[in-house]
């Protein structure tokens, strides 16, 4: 058996390729995330703008496609590829991934960078085996098999759109063969990028002078005014007007909870689970900065994360208090909570890619003990005549509309309020909460359920 050789030194993992595989490496063997792990690398490499783009497009290219990626190398690789040496294994994934997908990339290019790159760091014999089995593909590239999509319904799905099964096979219970193709053919197209003006600092229209002035094209969103979408993914966080405020970047979909619990200037407002921030900023500037919000979380460093945030859009009425947000107790009640429930995050799948490999059933399960406890906690701080918006970035029934149901059932002091009163019927489910699908409204999927404490 081929031993791993293991190299100290920052240079080993150099340039672009380089850094891509140390990155897949750390997505493999721990559970850090893809995108705070691609920051770690971007923040302390010399890359230029150009390459810090193609980085993130190769490791989230291949994230999104390793389904597919690892069924055509399982295909060509004499062995398990499983088992394959990490470095190995994922300067193939690099390599394939360019092959298929990056069409200004010469393939030969991409298979004598990964051949390098093996030989530097695992020597010549797999450096030759990465060889072989990469212009092996070249050659039968248009003859690849997938499995039957008629008889292996499942694995077809799973192998050419490049999703878990599980999660497939859950997907075709509930929408059907045409619904699930769609969703997952939406959640492997590249996410827009949204910004959400900050009326506290600035207008939409203010705004879309600044991006004239840039030369950053744009258009309107399709459900809420107050959000801009941009025409090409860009590095938008390092223009000043991100730094003042002007703006944050968010997803359409997160703009409905806030817009939903309809807080206003002068009432008190508690916001469970608030880090990182966007939804808590968008509460304030709905209360034009007055009146008190309690942001509550878990965990000190993810409250510094929010301050920061909250410091640069011009928030005001803010107060932060660490604590779990399914014990936290005020005697003084409530005018308004919204839950932003911790979830799978399975309706977010084309920005977060790795999501879908990181989770299994036994998460929704887990999940959903939080969920409920989080609610039966905000049903005692709400006052009578109040209102709780709770909200994921899930498209689980379980997450969803199965927590409020439940949550009806057990509370008749409350009910839910319809939410096409104020949203038009395009997002909204027929029983009265907000459901978003990628596939559907290319935003984020999510959820959204309003309910009013009666008595």
């Amino acid at each position: 058996m081929e031993q791993e050789i293991v190299y100290k030194g920052p240079e080993i993992y150099s340039g672009v390729r380089g850094l891509a595989v140390k990155i897949l490496n750390r997505v493999d063997r721990t559970d850090a995330y893809l995108d705070k792990l691609l920051d770690i690398e971007i923040k302390n490499s010399e890359l230029s703008g150009v390459d810090k783009a193609l980085l993130f497009e190769i490791v989230h290219g291949v994230i999104r496609w390793l389904g597919r990626i690892d069924w055509i190398l399982n295909g060509f690789y004499k062995g398990q590829f499983s088992k394959c040496i990490p470095n190995v294994k994922n300067a193939m994934r690099v390599a394939l991934y360019q092959i298929l997908f990056l069409e200004k990339i010469p393939e030969y290019a991409a298979v004598n960078e990964a051949v390098e790159f093996v030989k530097k760091i695992q020597g010549q014999k797999p450096a030759d085996l990465t060889n072989a089995v990469l212009r092996n593909i070249i050659r039968s590239k248009n003859n690849i098999r997938y499995p039957d999509p008629t008889e292996e319904e499942t694995n077809y799905l799973s192998a050419f759109y490049s999703h878990p099964s599980w999660l497939i096979k859950r997907w075709l219970k509930s929408f059907g063969r045409e619904f699930t193709e769609e969703l997952l053919i939406a959640n492997n197209n590249k996410p827009d990028l949204t910004l959400r003006v900050n009326n506290l600092v600035t207008t939409k229209e203010q705004l879309k002078k600044l991006l004239d002035s840039v030369s950053l094209e744009y258009s309107d969103t399709t459900y809420l005014p107050n959000f801009i979408r941009l025409a090409n993914l860009t590095n938008i966080t390092a223009w000043e007007y991100f730094a003042k405020g002007y703006f944050s970047v968010q997803d359409e979909s997160t703009g409905f909870p806030p817009i939903l619990l309809d807080p206003k200037p002068g009432m008190r407002v508690l916001d469970f689970c608030a880090a990182p921030g966007g939804k808590t900023a968008h509460l304030a500037e709905l209360m034009n900065n007055e009146g008190e919000i309690v942001a509550i979380d878990q965990f000190e460093s993810r409250l510094n994360i929010l301050e920061k945030n909250l410091e640069r859009m011009k928030v005001k009425n803010v107060k932060l208090v660490v604590a779990d947000s399914r014990e936290f107790n005020d005697e003084q009640k409530f005018d308004r909570i919204l839950i932003d429930a911790p979830c799978t995050g399975l309706g977010t799948l084309r920005k977060k890619p790795d999501i879908k490999w990181k989770r299994d059933i036994g998460d929704i399960r887990k999940l959903n003990v939080t969920q409920k406890e989080l609610l039966e906690n905000g049903a005692k701080q709400v006052k009578v005549g109040g209102f709780i918006v709770y909200s994921t970035c899930s498209i689980e029934p379980e997450e969803n509309l199965e927590i409020i149901n439940e949550f009806l059932m057990k509370n008749p002091d409350f009910e839910l309020v319809p939410a096409n009163t104020m949203f038009s019927n395009d997002v909204c489910h027929e029983k009265g909460f907000v459901q978003t699908y990628t596939n559907l409204h290319l935003i984020d999927g999510s959820f959204a359920a309003k309910i009013k404490r009666v008595k």
